[in-house]
């Protein structure tokens, strides 16, 4: 996942709604969103090289994703994959989202940069308890309050142009309708307008580099956006996944929606 929206308890009717997009090498192999054949309770894409996940969740209400943080750091070698942290808590129905998040902060330095938000439903509260750590900040894990957020390749909340125009678009989506339209949500996703050269953050990449993956929606012939994810959590409690998967081109090739609750 290279950039992600929550807006969590922001409206009475959606407890969660999560809108996504996985950033990839177009070479690298990857299972479409669908139940893993070792737990059929969790749903979401596979990534068949390590074996972990970007962003999944578990029809009992939990959920995790994951994304890459942008420090060009060179890797030893010995780092254990970023993927693993989503699946281990999905796996591990015993251990709480701040409790697991303790435990990876104690696990940090085995990691290459990331940010990681894992969260499950608490049904005396009727509410989901969300909780955000990355191994590139200073602070513990933190408990997140009632409102929304935007994550991408640096810290929770950076203004990076691409994610404060998806922040903005899908903020009003969710302000503005009753009912959300998850293609409404896709199209803010799909958005591939590049942030002016004078607003690009400073990560270390080419510029030209720098501009390719400056916008919410990436193509190009190697490396891109690969699939977009909505999850939609009703106050009803009714909960819809949705992904839609995408060729180098940028193009659509396949779409799936399962429900979670």
């Amino acid at each position: 996942m290279c950039i992600a929206y929550l807006a969590l308890a922001a409206d009475p009717q959606w407890p969660l709604f999560i809108a996504a997009n996985r950033d990839e090498f177009h070479a690298r192999p990857t299972l479409a969103c669908a139940p893993w054949k070792e737990n059929p309770d969790i749903i979401g894409g596979r990534d068949l090289q390590a074996g972990g996940t970007w962003f999944a969740v578990h029809r009992r209400g939990r959920f995790a994703l994951l994304t890459n943080y942008r420090d060009l750091l060179p890797a030893t070698g010995k780092e254990k994959s970023r993927g693993a942290l989503c699946k281990d808590f999905l796996m591990d129905s015993s251990c709480s989202a701040h409790d697991y998040l303790q435990r990876i902060a104690q696990q940090k330095d085995q990691y290459q940069g990331f940010n990681l938000i894992v969260g499950e439903w608490n049904p005396d509260h009727a509410r989901f308890d969300c909780y955000y750590f990355s191994n590139r900040s200073q602070l513990d894990p933190i408990r997140l309050s009632p409102g929304h957020y935007i994550l991408s390749n640096h810290l929770l909340n950076t203004p990076w142009p691409k994610s404060t125009r998806l922040q903005n678009g899908l903020q009003k989506l969710v302000e503005t309708q009753d009912s959300i339209c998850v293609d409404d949500a896709y199209a803010l996703l799909r958005d591939q307008t590049k942030a002016p050269e004078h607003l690009l953050p400073n990560t270390g990449l080419h510029p030209d580099r720098e501009q390719l993956l400056s916008s919410p929606f990436i193509v190009s012939p190697d490396y891109g956006t690969r699939s977009s994810s909505v999850w939609l959590h009703s106050q009803s409690g009714h909960g819809f996944l949705h992904e839609c998967s995408y060729n180098a081109e940028g193009e659509e090739t396949e779409r799936h929606s399962w429900p979670v609750f």
